[in-house]
This record gives C-alpha cells, sequence and structure tokens, in this order.
C-alpha cells in the first residue's frame, strides 16, 4: 500500500475505495411478476444505480413513456415504462386506464377507487426490491396525470409499510428515491404519524389549462410528503420546452445516486509521533 510521511508529522497511505456492493447490472423484470405488458431497457452506461418508472395518464399505452424514458438518457439509469392494466370500454384503439375512471354514462367519476392499480403497482415494487434487487430508495416514479396520481399514492403506501415494518422492529422505513407527479392529484387525504420522506416534485399546469390541478392539490401532497417541488407553467400538456424540462432535470440530478468509480483510492491520513 503506497504511503509516506509529511513534514507535519501526518501518514498519508492509498487503500482501494470500498465497491459498491449491489450489481452493476441488475437483473431485468420477469414478465412472470409483472402482470401488465412493460418495457424495460437498462441504463445506457452500462450502470445500473437507478431505476426510473414510467406511468402513463389516461387513454394511452405504455409505448410513448418507454421512448420518453430512454430520450431522457438518465446516467446510471435504467427505466420502466408500465401499461395500465384496464382498457378503456367501448374504445377499439389501444387507450388504458390505471382504474375505473367512468360511470355508466360515461362521465368522469368524482371519487375513483384506485385500489386495484396501486395493488398491482407494489406488487411491481416488491419484485423489484426482492428478485431484481433494487434498494427501494433507488427506485424513482415518474406518472403523467392518472400516472402522476397511482405514482403518488403508492409512495404513501409503500411508506405506510415501511412504518408498519419498523413498528415491527424490522429496521429503519426506506422511502421510495423520488416522484415526478405531471398534474396528476392525490386521489386520498393522508393521514400520516410521519409524512413520506420520499422527495416529490410536482408539475402542473394554469388555468385555463385541462391539466390545471385543484386548488387544494399542493396541500394534499405537502400533507404527505415531507418535501414538495412545485413547478407550475402555463401552456398544456407534457413539459416540452428546454425550459418546462430544466427544474425536472435538476431535480433528478440532485436525487439520482452515482456509482463511486472502480479502481480509484481513497486518501487516509493519520497522525504519527516520531522519536
Amino acid at each position: 500500500m503506497p504511503s509516506f510521511i509529511t513534514d507535519d508529522d501526518t501518514d498519508i497511505h492509498l487503500r482501494p475505495a470500498e465497491s459498491n456492493p449491489s450489481p452493476r447490472i441488475k437483473p431485468p423484470p420477469k414478465t412472470s411478476s409483472i402482470p401488465v405488458p412493460f418495457s424495460y431497457f437498462p441504463s445506457d452506461d452500462g450502470t445500473d444505480e437507478n431505476l426510473l418508472i414510467l406511468l402513463h395518464g389516461l387513454g394511452d399505452t405504455h409505448v410513448p413513456f418507454s421512448k420518453l424514458g430512454r430520450q431522457l438518457n438518465l446516467p446510471q439509469t435504467a427505466t420502466l415504462a408500465l401499461r395500465a392494466p384496464d382498457q378503456i370500454p367501448f374504445l377499439y384503439e389501444q387507450a388504458f386506464q390505471w382504474y375505473t375512471s367512468f360511470d355508466p354514462l360515461g362521465e368522469l367519476l368524482d371519487r375513483p377507487n384506485p385500489t386495484p392499480a396501486l395493488d398491482l403497482l407494489l406488487r411491481v415494487l416488491t419484485h423489484l426490491t426482492g428478485e431484481c434487487g433494487w434498494p427501494p430508495g433507488r427506485i424513482h416514479l415518474f406518472g403523467f396525470a392518472q400516472g402522476g396520481s397511482v405514482a403518488a399514492e403508492v409512495c404513501i403506501l409503500w411508506w405506510r409499510r415501511e412504518l408498519q415494518r419498523q413498528k415491527s422492529k424490522e429496521g429503519d422505513p426506506r422511502p421510495l428515491g423520488s416522484l415526478i407527479s405531471i398534474s396528476g392529484p392525490m386521489l386520498s387525504y393522508p393521514t400520516l404519524s410521519s409524512p413520506c420522506l420520499t422527495p416529490a416534485l410536482v408539475f402542473h399546469r394554469a388555468p385555463p389549462s385541462e391539466l390545471a390541478l385543484p386548488n387544494d392539490a399542493l396541500t394534499s401532497f405537502r400533507k404527505a410528503f415531507v418535501s414538495v417541488l412545485e413547478v407550475k407553467k402555463a401552456g398544456d400538456g407534457m413539459p416540452r420546452s428546454k425550459d418546462e424540462w430544466e427544474p425536472l432535470m435538476r431535480f433528478w440530478s440532485e436525487k439520482l445516486e452515482r456509482r463511486q468509480g472502480e479502481g480509484l483510492y481513497e486518501v487516509m491520513t493519520s497522525g504519527i509521533s516520531r522519536s
């Protein structure tokens, strides 16, 4: 091990930096464990340190969001785009919903029940953190509209389970890595003994956009999550311009983990006495 002594009686030596115990390449999700169509891509740079799960909105499929995940090209980040489980009734095109959204007359439900979607996503997260080896803190969610709502709700559901695990003395609670909800309000009014530690960014549109959030939407988010960053823009639809994507990319730059490079050395110092 290289070592030398400086004039101020400090012994300096190098030791190999501790390697990350998790594998560089994660096993891909299994179709037998995820009961909906999905698209999974490992990180382009060969290091799967983070996983971004993308959830589409009402009336869409996972295909455009799979393309979006690859276009984002986030460093050391694999992507998983999931398709919602239910096809919208009476529509012939490929249009899916995360939960029953319409009444028999075709009107949007005021109080939809997202439980089936949350059960599905919890099953996916259990598979990812179990068989695929993803630490919960390295899993990040991105959802648009209805997909943003279920992404937020499953973060809370996961956190409730973790708090219960802590009460059972099974270890400290492990929040998911981050949440970005694009114009997706929460569907519940959470009452938590301890707010969720998953950092959240809520991007929404200013009225009169159809994607403007209800007046109390941010209040619900701030009751549920310890950290909520709001980004409000004019216009409609998904973020489009560089100006609209910039706060999201900055958010990810602060939340995504980076694996320490192999072949690096850690500088160790210790004071010594000379006779």
